[in-house]
């Protein structure tokens, strides 16, 4: 009898060690998840951008693939937080990164819309992120210029589906995004030359009135 009160206790306190260290493994899996979503938008952060743009840069060096990127900046937010105030700015942000996730997301579950033949076996993967205030990030794996220029043609149209009200906005009565886009196939190159392509395509975009996209 006692023998068998042993053996009940013993397995309990392994069922016990068991459920604990399976909530110590979901506590570390979600505190993993957690270190890489942005707070507010809660789509992935710089630094989960930052980890998945140099993973997929290795992959388009080893497969020689091309490697897009997207950088979007939400025109005139400075004076959009000004006229709204910085909650409307929060619930603004929100809503362009929903509609980042969206847009895309949809974009490429549609192999018409990419008008790319065959389907790639990654056809769905794509990382849209919060690059850092009111700037966003869209990596798209295995996609050229041309398939870059449809998604982000496909979040224009998204945008202007929501129409968020911006009566300080010097382009339109609409939130809108001023987009740039670089694709290269990876090779000796630096990664932040992709980077810095996309963000001069940024610029220009910008300078040329807003509101529009530029390839580099």
């Amino acid at each position: 009898m006692d023998l068998l009160k042993q053996l009940a206790a013993q397995l309990a306190i392994a069922i016990s060690q068991a459920e604990l260290y399976q909530r110590l493994q979901d506590a570390n899996q979600e505190l993993k998840r957690i270190a890489t979503l942005d707070g507010l938008t809660l789509i992935p952060n710089r630094r989960c951008f930052d980890e998945y743009l140099e993973c997929e840069w290795a992959r388009s060096v080893r497969d020689r693939t091309p490697l897009s990127l997207i950088l979007c900046d939400v025109d005139f937010f400075k004076l959009y937080n000004d006229t709204y105030g910085h909650q409307a700015g929060d619930a603004c942000l929100k809503k362009v990164a929903a509609a980042l996730n969206r847009s895309v997301e949809r974009c490429l579950g549609n192999s018409e819309e990419w008008e790319t033949g065959e389907v790639p076996e990654d056809e769905n993967l794509f990382l849209a992120a919060r690059y850092g205030g009111e700037e966003f990030a869209v990596i798209l794996p295995n996609r050229d210029a041309a398939s870059a220029l449809r998604a982000a043609k496909a979040i224009r149209s998204e945008m202007e589906s929501l129409k968020l009200p911006h009566a300080k906005s010097g382009v339109s009565k609409y939130v809108t995004l001023s987009m740039g886009i670089a694709t290269t196939v990876a090779d000796s190159e630096v990664l932040v030359k992709l980077i810095l392509a996309a963000d001069q395509a940024l610029y220009r975009a910008k300078e040329q009135g807003r509101d529009r996209i530029v390839l580099s």
